[in-house]
This record gives structure tokens, C-alpha cells and sequence, in this order.
């Protein structure tokens, strides 16, 4: 209750009274500590409205960053396992491409000429700055790099295809040729010498080895890998027990060291068939396979003709 005498006295005065029969309480405050007390008041209860604003505020930022954080998380682990697909991908298209490219050679094929837009790489996750970009900037982004990845893939699975189908054509053409030229591992084991220089373990000088070295146990199966007729059985000091076959068009393949011979001179041979057992006669360091592949009498590199 106010009294009316405050423009007089500038004075505001309050009577409290209570519900029962008590005796009230007057207080009596000037009007310029009211309005100063009044303004102190508002002031507070505007800080304290806009403080609890700010922490619900912050409170709501701080669970959309915590959503943000799980979001960019659950991405990334997804662009990194479609990268790790589409890595495998590309690994598979480049093992093609070696068998291609090996094939190209057996058959004496020109390599096909390449497309514009032939494959170079692709990309991989996301750098530090694509975390400045929104949630669906990101998702689009991350849709872009993976069709513009999966195209790339679309384009060389075509052009292998292609590739893959001229070699057929030509092969199904050449199947007696095929038929005939050396294309499976002679004999199981490891390869313990390469064609080409290295150091002779008996006189310890640089010279070029002509074949290739595979070693393994003594009666180990030695096969034919490729049709033919054995042309040669001999027995020399530093070849040992030897066995020539001939598979026409100037191609032959020579196997020594052997421990037993299982054809004769004049034997018509097919691809896989047994001829003879690995050993370790003539001039050898222990048990093994020299396997030699000669091209109109010059001696080439055997791994070129071996693709299983």
C-alpha cells in the first residue's frame, strides 16, 4: 500500500499485513532509493533471464557439436572403408592388367591404344580442411569423390574388357599356337637363381645363367608346360640327366639335373604331362631344376612364359 502523501514528503511507504490478526509492518523508503532498488532489480532479473539463456544456449551448441563430432566420426570411417573398396578395386584391375600385358606378350598383340580418359589414381579421405564444410557439403562432397572414383573404375573395367575380349578373339584363333607355348611353372619349388647374370657357384665369375633355378626334393614331378615332342635325352658333366622338348614355331624348353627321365626321343608330350623327376646329377649345389625356354635357339627369360 502506497501512501498518498508521497508527493509531500518524496517518501513511499509499504504497510504489510498479515492474514490473521497481528500487527502489520510499515516501512517507509525514499522514492529515489525505490526506483533505485527497482532498477537494480529489473537489472537482475534481466541478467539472470539472460544468463539462463546463454546456458541453454550453449547447452544445445555444445549437443550439436557432440552430434557434429559423431556425424563427421561415422563419415569418415565410411569414406574410409569405401576408399579401402574401391583401393582393392583398382589392386584387382591392376593384377588384370599384368595378366593382360602378359598374354599381349605370349601372343605378340600390340598393346591397345589407351583412351582420353584413361584412369591415373583417384583420391583418398578427407583432408584437415574439409571439416570447415557443413554436414551436407560434406555429404555431397563425399558423394562427388565416390561416383567421380566409381566412373573412373566403370571406364577401365570397359576398356579391360575390351582388351581382354580382342585376346580372346585372337587367342581362340591361335589355340594350337597357345596350345604350344610354355605358360605353367615346369615343376613345384622355389626359385633359388633367375635368368640373367649372376655369380657361377663353382668358379665364382660373372656369366649369364640361361635359365632359371627351382629347387626342391629329389623325385619332386617335373612336367611339361606346354604340347610338344622331346627332341633330346642326354646325359652331360654339367647338365646331368637333360630332356629337350620342341613345341614348334621356333619355341623349345630344356629341363636338367634330373634324377630320372620318364620319356623317350620321338614322345609326343602334353601340357601337364610328367616327364620326368627333379634331382641333382651334373654340375648342381643340391637338388633342383634348371628350366630353360629358347625362342628360335636364343635363350629368353622363363618367368615371361609362366602365368598360373
Amino acid at each position: 500500500m502506497i501512501d498518498n502523501k508521497k508527493k509531500k514528503s518524496s517518501t513511499l511507504t509499504f504497510f504489510i499485513l498479515p492474514n490473521d490478526s497481528s500487527k502489520g509492518k510499515k516501512y517507509t523508503v525514499s522514492v529515489k532509493r525505490y526506483k533505485l532498488l527497482r532498477n537494480v532489480a529489473i537489472v537482475f532479473v534481466l541478467s539472470c533471464v539472460f544468463a539462463l539463456f546463454n546456458y541453454g544456449n550453449m547447452s544445445y551448441k555444445v549437443t550439436e557439436l557432440k552430434s557434429v563430432k559423431k556425424e563427421n566420426t561415422e563419415h569418415k570411417i565410411e569414406l574410409q572403408a569405401l576408399a579401402s573398396k574401391i583401393n582393392d578395386l583398382e589392386t584387382s584391375i591392376a593384377k588384370l592388367k599384368l595378366f593382360d600385358k602378359k598374354l599381349r606378350i605370349l601372343a605378340n598383340i600390340e598393346k591397345p591404344v589407351p583412351s582420353d580418359g584413361e584412369h591415373t589414381g583417384m583420391g583418398g579421405v578427407y583432408s584437415d580442411s574439409d571439416y570447415l564444410l557443413s554436414i551436407d557439403e560434406r555429404r555431397l562432397d563425399l558423394i562427388g569423390r565416390v561416383r567421380h572414383n566409381l566412373n573412373q573404375l566403370q571406364g577401365e573395367v570397359a576398356t579391360q574388357e575390351a582388351s581382354f575380349t580382342e585376346l580372346q578373339q585372337y587367342l581362340l584363333e591361335q589355340s594350337t599356337l597357345l596350345s604350344s607355348t610354355p605358360s605353367i611353372w615346369p615343376t613345384r619349388g622355389w626359385v633359388t637363381s633367375s635368368f640373367g647374370s649372376r655369380t657361377d657357384p663353382f668358379t665364382g665369375r660373372t656369366r649369364k645363367h640361361k635359365g632359371m633355378d627351382i629347387a626342391n626334393r629329389v623325385g619332386t614331378p617335373v612336367i611339361a608346360p606346354a604340347d610338344g615332342i622331346v627332341t633330346r635325352v642326354v646325359r652331360s658333366s654339367s647338365l646331368g640327366k637333360m630332356v629337350e622338348i620342341s613345341h614348334g614355331y621356333g619355341i623349345k624348353t630344356r629341363y636338367a639335373h634330373l634324377s630320372e627321365v620318364l620319356v623317350k626321343v620321338g614322345t609326343k608330350i602334353k601340357r601337364g604331362e610328367k616327364i620326368a623327376k627333379m634331382g641333382n646329377t651334373g654340375k648342381s649345389t643340391g637338388p633342383h631344376l634348371h628350366y630353360e625356354v629358347m625362342v628360335n635357339s636364343v635363350s629368353v627369360s622363363p618367368s615371361k612364359y609362366i602365368l598360373n
